[in-house]
């Protein structure tokens, strides 16, 4: 159930939009403050997935509201209520951190519109951070060869700035778990990291994906919807395969990266956003650029610092602690006694062409474990590590 705040010294605007709220979902928790300190006082004590605040109001002001809720639980969307004498402070307040702002009196359609987009928004981040903690782990750069350590000396340098990060690399080689080690040692790492895989989403939805689209802008948009962009706010986007985006798409986020803007699809009405933009690719970018299938100056815009992440085979050195941290994550999965790969073993593996880089690796790790006895021994390497 949404537990929602109203924070609105009229009574009789706080009854209307009880009465709409209340109508409109039996999942909404409508609470009630008459004046700014209550309603800091409530949401302070207690937890709410989305706050209404008006602007003027006795005691403390929406605007102050604003700022002291943003600093002791910022994920909060807080959408301002104006008169029409406070439109200008309300678009002020969405640079201090509101989600939106509706009119006095409050139009059914916007107020709702409005309302979902909000708990949507809060959904977003909240899943962002449960899931932030439980694939923290996942997200681990095993090895120390010079080829690794390389990159991590990289990422420390790069992480704490702003710099846009374009990664490459084969497949298979781990690009993505670059991409999270530089969100989670940025100053952003308390906000959302959010993915895209620019090469599973079919061209005509890439724009609606990452923009989103108001009601009606295409056929199946029944409704509203944030993109990843808006849902990324204040964290990072990591852009998947960057190379396999249409160029249409290609132009918007272009924009989004000059002037931080961005337009649901079917909108009119620019959106503000604050997001740090780090793209991979496993394609040759100014190949595709000579043939007119990636923008160039996108390209300069995301390429301001380059990582390339090396393939398996330029990095066997790793290969036995890779093969280590594997075992003992596919025991733990599968709830089994960890088993162990004999020195001849390890030594057979290091040799393979790795064609597949480390998700191959991990795939015959798994085999192995599975199909080899007690201690896997180069025996059961050349049975089932076959390619």
């Amino acid at each position: 159930m949404s537990r929602i705040l109203i924070i609105e010294d009229e009574a009789a605007i706080r009854r209307v939009l009880v009465k709409i709220l209340s109508e409109e979902s039996e999942t909404y928790k409508v609470d009630e403050a008459e004046d700014g300190a209550k309603g800091l006082e409530k949401a302070t004590n207690e937890d709410y997935d989305l706050i209404l605040c008006d602007i003027k109001m006795p005691k403390m002001d929406g605007v102050e509201v604003l700022d002291a809720i943003k600093k002791i639980k910022p994920e909060i969307p807080m959408v301002m209520i104006s008169g029409h004498g406070d439109l200008e402070t309300a678009v002020n307040t969405m640079r201090l951190g509101a989600f939106d702002y509706i009119s006095k009196p409050p139009d059914l359609n916007r107020l709702l519109n409005t309302v979902r987009n909000a708990l949507d928004r809060k959904k977003l981040v909240v899943e962002n951070k449960i899931l932030k903690k439980k694939v923290s782990k996942n997200y681990e750069m095993i090895g120390d060869s010079e080829a690794i350590n390389h990159i991590k000396e990289m990422i420390e340098k790069v992480a704490p700035t702003e710099a846009r990060v374009l990664i490459t690399g084969p497949n298979g080689t781990g690009k993505e778990l670059v991409a999270h080690q530089i969100h989670e040692k940025s100053e952003r790492s308390s906000g959302p990291i959010v993915e895209v895989n620019c090469a599973a989403i079919p061209s005509e939805l890439i724009e609606s994906e990452l923009f989103g689209h108001i009601k009606g802008a295409f056929t199946s948009a029944v409704k509203d919807r944030a993109g990843k962009f808006e849902a990324a706010d204040g964290g990072t986007i990591f852009l998947d395969e960057i190379g396999d985006m249409s160029l249409p798409a290609q132009a918007k986020v272009l924009r989004a990266l000059q002037e931080n803007l961005i337009q649901r699809v079917g909108a009119d009405k620019d959106i503000k956003v604050n997001v740090r933009v780090v793209a991979a690719t496993n394609k040759d970018l100014k190949k595709e650029i000579e043939e007119g299938r990636f923008r160039e100056d996108l390209y300069h815009r995301l390429a301001v610092i380059l990582v390339k992440v090396p393939a398996l085979n330029d990095r066997r050195d790793d290969i036995p602690a890779l093969i280590e941290h594997f075992t003992a994550k596919i025991a733990s999965e599968q709830g089994s006694a960890v088993k162990f790969f004999s020195k001849g073993a390890v030594k057979l593996l290091q040799e393979y062409d790795w064609t597949g880089n480390i998700r191959e690796l991990r795939n015959v790790v798994e085999r192995l474990i599975i199909l080899g006895g007690n201690e896997i021994s180069e025996n059961d390497v050349k049975l089932f590590a076959s390619k």
